[in-house]
């Protein structure tokens, strides 16, 4: 097992029932807090600068005028390209305080603004927000479909829910993929981040997260209609839309 600094399990019992919802969301947060200095570097190496190229497909295509949540928006990278359109109004949500602290030192964090908040229980009226953005987050919630439904309740009819996440590699991508993560992150986290248990356990929670179709199926339980997905990099990342019902 993994172990933390202070001699606390981080990884594999991150999904056990003996857990409380409680106990697991503060651990999640502390990884968060513990790695935000070296977060964006970290995903630079991670994924050799790909995940730039993602997120900016990412947020092509989403209207361009509105209300903007970019849930679990971290330092403000995917935050910073959607308020690039001057109708929008942008708003970072996440619960750690150091991660949106490091967002506010960007040259550009005075386009959106930063409120601390969860997934689980969004801070924003019932239809009220035009775009729900979500980018390598999701997966660190306690309760995910819990998380889904918050999302259509704040989204407006015909507003649109976008998810960009890790998924499944397709299966000749799969025998390389699996190494390089269980093994070369978790190094790079102690090596630049010194911290390869928070790394560890990131790499766990894309292994624990739903696949494509599955995830899918999810958006749709939560009310969400028109629902897509779109691969990336052979299924490494995924986006995932969906069209908050008009009526």
């Amino acid at each position: 097992m993994t172990t933390h600094k202070n001699g606390k399990p981080l990884d594999s019992t991150f999904g056990r029932q003996s857990v409380s919802v409680d106990e697991r969301k503060q651990r999640i947060r502390s990884v968060f807090n513990q790695i935000a200095p070296r977060y964006d570097l970290m995903n630079d190496l991670m994924s050799f600068g790909i995940h730039r190229l993602w997120k900016r497909r990412f947020v092509a295509g989403l209207p361009q005028a509105g209300v903007f949540i970019d849930l679990a928006g971290g330092t403000g990278d995917v935050a910073a390209l959607l308020a690039r359109a001057p109708q929008r109004q942008v708003f970072v949500l996440d619960p750690s305080m150091p991660m949106m602290c490091r967002g506010q030192q960007r040259r550009d964090a005075s386009t959106v603004r930063w409120i601390a908040g969860e997934a689980e229980r969004l801070p924003f009226a019932d239809a009220s927000v035009q775009a729900l953005t979500v980018a390598f987050g999701l997966r660190n919630t306690t309760r995910l479909q819990l998380a889904l439904n918050e999302a259509v309740r704040v989204l407006k009819p015909g507003g649109t829910f976008a998810c960009l996440e890790f998924s499944r590699p397709l299966r000749w991508l799969q025998v390389f993929y699996d190494p390089y993560s269980f093994h070369v992150i978790p190094r790079l986290g102690a090596w630049v981040a010194d911290n390869p248990a928070a790394y560890q356990y990131l790499i766990e929670s894309i292994r624990n997260f739903p696949d494509q179709r599955k995830f899918a199926s999810m958006l749709e339980t939560a009310g969400l209609s028109s629902v897509t997905w779109r691969n990336l990099s052979f299924g490494i990342a995924c986006i995932h839309k969906g069209v908050k019902p008009a009526s």
